[in-house]
């Protein structure tokens, strides 16, 4: 039996050696976001952009998106321009702020210049590839359901208004569906 013991320690021993001799693979970083990069990220996503200064324009499901960005303060912004804010109600602005906590995920809606915009902001140099990609998707997202889901895609973050919102036009639209 006291065998036993010492040659368990010896096989925790050794197991812990092999464990530290063998290096853990570390998932490589991505460079940090740079003009150039998301230049060429939105190059790919649209041919067609048109760069100017520090802004580039593209077109995503025929909706133009302007993306700018600052290096120097190390921010970027999306942006979709979805209409004049001019005649929106108390009530659509509500609406709009019960959106940006819950359905609109990391984009926003936001107004500006006189105008209603779905925006995403994010710092410039530890935006990813993959996060770009998803902010595009959002943003053109919140303009396209506007004045519907205003949703930035398909999860509701919830401890919100909206679900309750959802649940009374779900519930308006089975009373009507009982008529039928």
């Amino acid at each position: 039996m006291p065998r036993i013991l010492p040659a368990l320690a010896l096989m925790v021993l050794a197991t812990f050696a092999v464990a530290q001799d063998t290096p853990n693979p570390e998932p490589t970083a991505e460079p940090s976001m740079t003009m150039l990069r998301l230049a060429q990220i939105i190059r790919a996503i649209d041919p067609e952009a048109t760069p100017s200064g520090n802004m580039i324009e593209l077109t995503i499901d025929d909706i133009p998106v302007i993306v700018v960005a600052d290096p120097v303060a190390d921010r970027m912004r999306a942006m979709v321009p979805i209409r004049s804010a001019q005649g929106l109600t108390t009530e659509e602005l509500m609406r709009l702020m019960q959106a940006n906590f819950d359905t609109a995920l990391d984009a926003r809606y936001a107004v500006a210049r006189g105008r209603l915009w779905g925006v995403f902001i994010h710092p410039l140099g530890p935006l990813e590839k993959d996060q770009l990609i998803s902010a595009l998707i959002q943003t053109v997202n919140v303009a396209r359901t506007y004045g519907q889901t205003y949703s930035g895609g398909a999860t509701v973050f919830g401890g919100g208004d909206s679900n309750g919102i959802y649940q009374e036009l779900f519930e308006e639209l089975q009373e009507r569906g009982e008529e039928i």
